[in-house]
């Protein structure tokens, strides 16, 4: 996988240069892009379903997409998810649509969720906006 961490890093500056409150859902075991967004100050917090992920520096909260605690998510700007499951993709634009952020995905492969949303070419990678901030 250590490869494929451009891509990470490619997200993590397309959004460190646009966001200033940006939260991270389904971190996992990959927190690159969520320490990019960090160094720049435009990260509030990341969230995982699984409890006890820890990564130094960065605050990883347990919670559910599918029922959100949404006080964690006030004042974000985007939520964003790296590779999330496509069945992920209605709750996060839910939950967007709830806190008025914009949502951008990073799908695996050539996955993608109903019309992809708007395509946004971030360099060597493409993201999909399904949602974005009136």
């Amino acid at each position: 996988m250590c490869r494929y961490k451009h891509i990470e890093q490619s997200v993590g500056e397309y959004i460190a240069g646009r966001y200033r409150q940006a939260v991270e859902v389904g971190i996992g075991n990959n927190p690159v892009a969520a320490r990019v967004i960090a160094s720049a100050g435009g990260l509030m917090l990341c969230t995982d379903i699984r409890p006890g992920i820890r990564h130094d520096g960065l605050t990883v909260v347990t919670d559910d997409i599918f029922e959100p605690d949404l006080r964690l998510y006030a004042g974000a700007d985007l939520i964003y998810a790296v590779r999330p499951g496509v069945e992920m993709v209605p709750p996060l634009m839910a939950l967007a649509d709830r806190v008025n952020s914009d949502l951008l995905v990073y799908h695996l492969g050539c996955e993608i969720y109903e019309d992809g949303g708007e395509v946004v070419d971030c360099g060597p990678v493409l993201l999909h906006r399904y949602r974005r901030r009136p």
